[in-house]
């Protein structure tokens, strides 16, 4: 049951890590040139695991693991807003 429920945290955390990242690259990074070079995923993703990981050691639900998960959703949030921005959806779609 506790497997269960750090799963369900570890889910929660990754799904609204990606969502925040789209959402923030689409509305506010629209114009921003150094955040639609190809680096900009990688820098998000590896950011997100640094800051994730002192909060992730504090709590005894979730693993390392937890801040691998968060930083990889914040880096496909930040590719997926990118491409969103290149395909012209407009930041409310």
């Amino acid at each position: 049951m506790f497997g269960l429920l750090a799963l369900a945290a570890s889910l929660a955390i990754a799904a609204i890590g990606y969502t925040q990242a789209r959402t923030f690259v689409r509305g506010r990074l629209r114009y921003v040139d150094a955040a639609q070079s190809g680096l900009a995923p990688v820098i998000a993703g590896l950011g997100a695991v640094v800051l994730a990981s002192p909060i992730v050691a504090i709590l005894p639900i979730v693993g390392a693991g937890t801040a691998v998960a968060f930083g990889v959703s914040v880096g496909m949030g930040v590719a997926n807003g990118q491409r969103d921005i290149r395909r012209a959806l407009p930041p409310g779609a």
